[in-house]
């Protein structure tokens, strides 16, 4: 039979999954069981031994379960047991270990690996630093992330958020730059510079690297993203696609 000239090839539910794919790989929480682009999510691993870790690189074999909560929210289903009962769930076995400190070293390990980031781009001369330089490159229109330290004064911020916002053609649109929730003290013994409290990059690709571990620290600590910033692009997880063959979760 032919397909009348204006009957649709595809239907709903395809035109739905191309959507959905177009933001990039999916997971579902075990938490809540919702599915969210897996840029949000952490994944949790079971040692040999049965120690539930946290893999914020997504590098441990084996299967992994996912997790969209907050830290206070994680530290509440511990407390309450709930979170053993879901990952005994997830994988298939109680014989688990969930260490008392868990939400911190889920913390600890995501700051690590978004600092481990800013200085492999540092090392390469995609980050720029100094509130000049920077704003500089903001009116620009080069800059590709623009980052202030939790510490950063409001005027300083403002400042470049303003140049940020005439670099993109963005007046009146309230866009902003990132507030990290780390100060200027551990941003600069992180990168070995002095006074590091405002830090940009031009290069899409690096911004793009950088954002990955950025958006998940961000949602684990509780603090909001602008809008801008919300989604990571699917181009940087391109060189992860194939760990999704390894995942049963």
């Amino acid at each position: 039979m032919r397909t009348p000239p204006n009957e649709r090839l595809t239907s709903d539910i395809a035109e739905h999954r191309k959507a959905r794919n177009a933001s990039g790989p999916e997971r579902r929480c075990i938490l809540t069981g919702e599915i969210q682009p897996r840029s949000a999510l952490l994944r949790l691993v079971v040692s040999p031994s049965g120690l539930v870790l946290p893999d914020v690189q997504e590098k441990a074999p084996g299967r992994g379960a996912w997790v969209a909560a907050s830290r206070a929210a994680f530290a509440a289903a511990m407390e309450s047991g709930k979170l053993k009962a879901w990952l005994a769930r997830a994988f298939k076995t109680g014989d688990l270990e969930i260490p008392e400190n868990l939400p911190e070293r889920i913390e600890d390990a995501l700051t690590r690996v978004f600092l481990d980031r800013l200085g492999l781009e540092m090392r390469v001369g995609h980050l720029i630093l100094g509130t000049q330089r920077i704003a500089e490159t903001a009116r620009a229109g080069a800059a590709a992330l623009l980052l202030h330290a939790s510490d950063a004064s409001e005027d300083g911020r403002k400042k470049l958020d303003q140049a940020w916002r005439v670099g993109r053609d963005a007046e009146g649109s309230g866009e902003r730059g990132i507030t990290l929730p780390l100060d200027r003290h551990v941003l600069s013994v992180a990168l070995g510079r002095d006074n590091v409290v405002h830090l940009a990059l031009a290069d899409a690709a690096a911004a793009g690297r950088v954002q990955k571990p950025l958006v998940r620290l961000m949602h684990y600590t509780g603090h909001d993203l602008p809008t801008e910033y919300a989604e990571t692009p699917r181009a940087v997880f391109q060189d992860d696609e194939r760990l999704s063959e390894r995942e049963t979760s």
